[in-house]
């Protein structure tokens, strides 16, 4: 059982700034300190308008009104559903600094999806965006519904809360992979704000852009609640195909991406041979997948540092970061503080502030003996850093008895700067005999020297090399080169295929 302390980040800012990260313990209170310490900044670019941080504190005590004049009980769950955009980061300051709970749902949920959530989640109202696809779910709820255009001439403080007052339900597969809701306290999510903090050295007052849905708990947590604790300034991209655009018009510090974006922000900077994230951009922060070394060394190239990370809808996203990825590109990190965790059997063990609370909709049999069984395969170096090796559930038990993680053996192919991404799984021939197969999505901007009558032998040739250095059980027995990129989750992780029966 191990703590870090949060003086181990330190180092890698100055001391002016480090002590400037203060332990808020609701979103209240933090909140009530950055309407007042940073009220003529501008807190959000949305559509075409700036909001200051002062604007942006009188529509959320407005909208406070709104919500207050819906009656709810002390405590109640109100569902939020809306695309990006400055209105939801309104509605969903109002929910929660009055001691409400705001269940995040997807934008892109059918009608009776949203139905559904509402009933499993018990929620008291709806908050819903405008230019959702599918609205009729007004007409089959059973709870007031209000547009998160509305507002009122009266304002509302904020409502007395602790750092055990629930805060955010956060959909989530969790580690059975069963749909369900994560609920985070106000103190977890601060600790999630907080550990968004630490690492590097320019904290405060930086541009930020927000691409990832605010339905996500990194879109949420790191790309929206951080900046806004440090007094940036977030850029809101309402739509992906309008981000360069959006990136050329604001030329933010930092991003949080997950690593399929930042491939394809690479791949057309080395296309179009210049940096497609603008000049002044510092920082990726990239977790949600597996990302690769390659990733952290090309941007290096380009004079930004990317750090990769790892996290949980369940820990309020942020475990660990990685503040020294130009030394250690294939490590996750360093833990941050205020957690606890062990290694058992080779899967991490939480504990801490930054953990749910429960699961709505869903049972908390993750939980052992206080511990959140977080389902992945770790380990540790001598100094401390992490490194993530695979999933329990996605562990292939061979014929003879030894156990394969595919993410530890796609990891040693994921080195190869020619490969963008692997899958490793289990195949079965005509005779009934399983064994380990590959399948590889080529990193095309790699393999424009290369004819293209070559590059599959290439390609193959490659892999071999690193097949024949791995032990014989973890060997793979057929390689397959794919021309297009494997499905993906909303996440954009990699949906793996289903297990041999």
């Amino acid at each position: 059982m191990k703590t870090q302390p949060k003086e181990i980040f330190a180092k890698y800012t100055d001391k002016e700034t480090f002590d400037r990260i203060v332990d808020y313990k609701t979103l209240s209170s933090m909140w009530e300190h950055c309407a007042k310490e940073y009220a003529d900044r501008v807190a959000i670019k949305d559509n075409g308008m700036d909001y200051t941080y002062a604007q942006l504190d009188k529509d959320i005590r407005k909208f406070r009104t709104v919500i207050k004049n819906l009656g709810l009980p002390e405590g109640a769950r109100v569902a939020l559903i809306s695309p990006n955009s400055y209105d939801f980061v309104k509605a969903f300051f109002a929910i929660t600094t009055l001691g409400y709970t705001a269940a995040v749902l997807p934008a892109q949920l059918p009608a009776q999806a949203v139905f559904g959530c509402t009933m499993m989640f018990g929620t008291s109202a709806l908050i819903y965006g405008e230019g959702l696809a599918d609205m009729s779910f007004k007409e089959m709820l059973k709870v007031p519904a209000v547009s998160v255009t509305e507002t009122a001439d009266e304002e509302t403080d904020a409502a007395e809360c602790s750092a055990e007052t629930p805060c955010v339900i956060m959909f989530t597969g969790g580690t059975t992979g069963k749909s369900k809701g994560a609920l985070l306290s106000n103190g977890a999510v601060l600790q999630g704000i907080m550990n968004g903090c630490f690492g590097y050295k320019d904290v405060f007052f930086q541009k930020c852009i927000l691409i990832l849905p605010l339905s996500h708990v990194f879109g949420l947590i790191r790309s929206l609640l951080t900046p806004i604790y440090t007094g940036g300034t977030t850029l809101i991209c309402r739509n992906n195909k309008d981000m360069f655009r959006d990136i050329a018009m604001f030329n933010p510090n930092i991003m949080v991406m997950v690593p399929a974006l930042a491939e394809m922000a690479l791949s057309l900077s080395k296309q179009f041979k210049k940096n497609m994230l603008g000049n002044d951009m510092k920082y990726i922060i990239c977790g949600a997948a597996a990302v690769a070394p390659y990733l952290v060394k090309e941007y290096e190239k380009l004079g930004v540092t990317l750090f990769p990370g790892y996290g949980l809808t369940e820990s309020a996203n942020l475990v660990s970061g990685n503040p020294e990825s130009a030394n250690k590109p294939e490590s996750v990190g360093i833990m941050y503080p205020n957690q606890e965790y062990k290694i058992e059997n080779g899967e991490l063990w939480l504990k801490g502030d930054n953990m749910l609370t429960d699961y709505v909709g869903g049972d908390i049999t993750a939980y052992e003996d206080g511990w959140f069984k977080t389902g992945d395969l770790v380990r540790i170096d001598e100094d401390g850093f992490l490194y993530i090796t695979g999933r329990i559930k996605e562990v292939i038990v061979l014929s003879n008895g030894e156990n394969v993680s595919p993410a530890e053996v796609e990891a040693k192919f994921n080195e190869l700067s020619c490969i963008q991404d692997s899958q490793v799984y289990e195949d079965v021939n005509e005779n009934g005999n399983h064994f380990l197969a590959l399948e590889v999505v080529p990193r095309q901007t790699e393999m424009a020297a290369i004819p293209e009558a070559e590059r599959g032998a290439f390609i193959t040739g490659k892999l071999e090399e690193i097949n024949k250095t791995l032990p014989g059980y973890m060997q793979v027995a057929k390689i397959i080169i794919r021309t297009s990129d494997f499905e993906r989750t909303p996440s954009m992780k990699i949906v793996r295929y289903k297990k041999c029966q």
